[in-house]
C-alpha cells in the first residue's frame, strides 16, 4: 500500500484537503466552505467550531475520493493573525475566531501609536501597529469573553494551535515559530514570547501556546472522526509561508506572491532585519531551531475586489470581468483603489476607503473592469519596490500561487508593474503542499531539503513587457489614486 501525507490548508474562506505521495503527487483534493459574519462595519469574524467541523469536512471530501493509502503524517497550513481563546479544560471556545480582515481594534492601535510605542514593537516584532496584528485582538477578547477565568483556564491561540489542540484531543496547546511571528507578541530575533509585548497588550503569557519548529512532530491524532489514532501531526506553519516553502524557495532573495482575498510578497533574508516602513519582517519557517527569516508586504484587499466589481457592473462573475477587461488596452485614465477594508503595505492606514477616480464619458464598463484588474497589480508593485531596495540580494526567482495565479492576463498585468519575471506553480495548493513537505521531513518520510527540492515542478515564466515610461506613468497615477483614499484619514 502507498503511503501519503496529509496536508491541510485552513483558509480564510475554504477548508482544503490534499493527500501527496511520496514522489510529490497530489492524487486527492478536498474542500469545505468556511462561513465568515460581519457583525458590524469592519469587523470580520468566524465560527471556530465550524472551523474545526469544515476542517473534518475536507478531510472526509479527499479521502473519500483518494486511492488506499496509510497516511504518514498530517501537516497543517492555516490563515494567519486571525486569534482566537477557549476553555483550557473544556476545549470550548471563548468568543468568536477575530480574523486578520478584522479591524475592530483601530482605535486600540491608535492610541499605542500615540503613546509612542511602535517604533519599540517593530525592533521586537518586525511589524506595525496595526489592526491586521492579533495582540490588540487578544485584548478585546479578553476583556469581552474571558473576565473573570484565570490565565490558566484559558487558551490563546492563532489557528494552527486550535486545530493542532482538536487533533491532539485537547491534549497539546502549541504553535509553530511562524504562526507565533505574526501575533505581535513574540519577539522574532529571539525566537520566544516577549514579557514586555505581552504587559503591553495585556497578554498573559501562561495562556499562550508552546512554540515549536514548524517541521515538528506536535502530537499524534486521538479520537479524531474518520482518522485513525497515532497519526503524528508533524507540521504547521502559516498559509503564505507555506506557499512561499512549498515553491522550493530556498535560496537567498527567493519569493513568492500569493494571490488570494489578500495578497502577500514574501522574499527570504539572510537573518533578522529590521523592516523599512511599509514592510514586515518574519519568520518564514524554522527548522532544527533555525529561522529562516523573510520580508513580507500584507495586501488586505487583492483578489477579492474581482468579485465586488463584477457585482458593481453587472458583469455576472469574475470570469466574465476578466473577459470585459482584456477588450481594451488601457482604463481610459479610471483609477480602482481597493481600500475597502483601509490601506495594508506599504500604507498602513485602518481609515482610507476605495474609490473609483479617473471617471470621463471615454470611459466604460470594460474600463473599470480593466482598473479593478490592475489595483492588484499596482498593490504588489509597491510592496515589491520597498523589498527589492531594502533586501541587500536583489530578488531572485519570484513565484506566483492562488488562485489569480493561473490567469495569464492578471499575472501579466503583475510582471509588467514590478518589471520582473514570475514563474508559475504547477501546484494549486502551494500552502498545502509546503506544510506536507514539513510533515514529511519531521517524520522521515523525505530525508532532507534537497529531495523536497528535487519535487518541485513550476509552470511557465511569464516576462515583462510593459514599456518603461508607459509603466512610469500608470504607477504615478495610481500613487496619486492612492493619494486620494487617504485625505482626511491621517
Amino acid at each position: 500500500m502507498q503511503r501519503a501525507v496529509l496536508a491541510i490548508d485552513e483558509g480564510t474562506t475554504n477548508s482544503k484537503a490534499i493527500l501527496v505521495l511520496e514522489g510529490g503527487e497530489i492524487v486527492s483534493r478536498g474542500a469545505c466552505p468556511v462561513e465568515i459574519r460581519h457583525p458590524e462595519p469592519g469587523w470580520v469574524e468566524q465560527d471556530p467550531l465550524h472551523i474545526w467541523s469544515a476542517t473534518l469536512a475536507a478531510i472526509r471530501d479527499c479521502l473519500s475520493g483518494a486511492p488506499e493509502v496509510t497516511i504518514v503524517a498530517i501537516g497543517i497550513s492555516n490563515q494567519r493573525e486571525s486569534i482566537m481563546t477557549w476553555d483550557r479544560r473544556t476545549g470550548e471556545p471563548l468568543g468568536p475566531l477575530v480574523t486578520w480582515q478584522c479591524r475592530r481594534t483601530a482605535a486600540a492601535c491608535e492610541a499605542l501609536k500615540a503613546a509612542g510605542h511602535e517604533e519599540a514593537v517593530i525592533a521586537r516584532t518586525g511589524l506595525p501597529l496595526d489592526p491586521l496584528f492579533p495582540a490588540t485582538k487578544v485584548g478585546w477578547l479578553l476583556e469581552h469573553h474571558c473576565a473573570g477565568r484565570r490565565a490558566e483556564d484559558i487558551c490563546i491561540g492563532t489557528v494552527d494551535s486550535w486545530l493542532i489542540w482538536n487533533f491532539s484531543g485537547g491534549r497539546v496547546h502549541a504553535c509553530d515559530a511562524s504562526n507565533a511571528a505574526r501575533t505581535q507578541l513574540c519577539n522574532i530575533a529571539e525566537g520566544r514570547w516577549d514579557e514586555t509585548l505581552c504587559a503591553l497588550f495585556g497578554v498573559p503569557m501562561a495562556a499562550l501556546p508552546e512554540v515549536h519548529d514548524s517541521s515538528h512532530v506536535f502530537t499524534t491524532t486521538s479520537n479524531v472522526g474518520g482518522l485513525p489514532d497515532g497519526i503524528p501531526v508533524a507540521s504547521a506553519i502559516g498559509d503564505s509561508h507555506g506557499a512561499l516553502f512549498g515553491h522550493g524557495a530556498f535560496s537567498l532573495g527567493d519569493g513568492k506572491v500569493t494571490f488570494g482575498t489578500g495578497s502577500s510578497v514574501m522574499t527570504t533574508l539572510p537573518g533578522f532585519i529590521v523592516p523599512p516602513r511599509g514592510i514586515t519582517t518574519t519568520i518564514a519557517w524554522q527548522i532544527d531551531g533555525k529561522p529562516t527569516y523573510a520580508f513580507e508586504g500584507n495586501i488586505l484587499v487583492s483578489a477579492a475586489i474581482l468579485p465586488w466589481a463584477a457585482e458593481v457592473l453587472g458583469v455576472g462573475d469574475v470570469a466574465a470581468l476578466l473577459d470585459l477587461a482584456q477588450t481594451v488596452d488601457d482604463t481610459a485614465g479610471v483609477m480602482l483603489v481597493p481600500a475597502h477594508v483601509g490601506l495594508g503595505s506599504p500604507h498602513w492606514n485602518a481609515e482610507a476607503r476605495g474609490l473609483i477616480c479617473g471617471l470621463s464619458f471615454n470611459a466604460g464598463r470594460a474600463h473599470v473592469a480593466r482598473a479593478a484588474a490592475q489595483s492588484i497589480a499596482f498593490q504588489v508593485a509597491d510592496v515589491f519596490d520597498i523589498v527589492a531596495r531594502n533586501s541587500g540580494r536583489g530578488i531572485g526567482r519570484l513565484f506566483v500561487d492562488g488562485g489569480p495565479s493561473r490567469n495569464p492576463f492578471l499575472m501579466g498585468l503583475v510582471a509588467d508593474q514590478i518589471d520582473h519575471p514570475l514563474i508559475t506553480g504547477e501546484s494549486a495548493e502551494a500552502s498545502a503542499q509546503g506544510a506536507a513537505w514539513l510533515a514529511g521531513l519531521a517524520t522521515g518520510f523525505w530525508p532532507d531539503l534537497a529531495t523536497v527540492a528535487a519535487l518541485e515542478g513550476h509552470g511557465r515564466e511569464i516576462a515583462p513587457a510593459m514599456a518603461p515610461a508607459a509603466r512610469d506613468a500608470a504607477r504615478a497615477a495610481w500613487r496619486q489614486a492612492v493619494a486620494r483614499t487617504t485625505l482626511g484619514a491621517e
